[in-house]
């Protein structure tokens, strides 16, 4: 059955394409996450173990809402590791070493380019595509990556 919901198939297809890129970002930082959690040395291992488990537990989450908003304004999302790879802005790559400073650096970076994306789409998805909720929807996610970012950088606090 045909999308009916106030917004242009054109419109439509071009926010679908950004939150696909935003998927991708998203899907990519919850594996370094992932990897964080599982790689993490040093002496604070268990609680850095634990606070990362929280962190990649808020991105699961925010995956899962980026590709329902997909769906929900008619289009699927893409769900293969070569297309996160090919549509993401972020690298795979850790630059530093698998201790809590290290990771925290890298996954910082991330949420905040992330974070500029966020903020950057916010008024085109209302005034250019028309798309109000899905501009509501990336303000949240933005806020949540601005939450998380926060966390991230207090660890860094000397």
């Amino acid at each position: 059955m045909k999308t009916q919901i106030g917004i242009t198939e054109t419109n439509r297809q071009a926010v679908t394409e950004a939150l696909a890129k935003i998927l991708a970002d998203e899907t990519v930082l919850y594996v370094k996450t992932k990897n964080a959690h599982w790689n993490i040395e040093g002496a604070d291992f268990y609680e850095k173990h634990k606070f990362f488990e929280t962190q990649f537990g808020q991105l699961d989450y925010m995956i899962d809402s980026v590709a329902e908003r997909i769906r929900s304004i008619g289009h699927y999302a893409p769900a293969t590791l070569g297309s996160y790879l090919s549509l993401t802005q972020l690298t795979e790559k850790n630059k530093y070493p698998n201790d809590s400073q290290g990771f925290i650096k890298e996954l910082l970076a991330d949420h905040e380019s992330i974070i500029i994306v966020l903020r950057e789409h916010i008024k085109p998805f209302a005034d250019d595509y028309h798309d109000l909720g899905t501009s509501d929807f990336i303000t949240g996610l933005m806020e949540s990556h601005e939450k998380m970012a926060w966390f991230l950088r207090s660890h860094l606090k000397q």
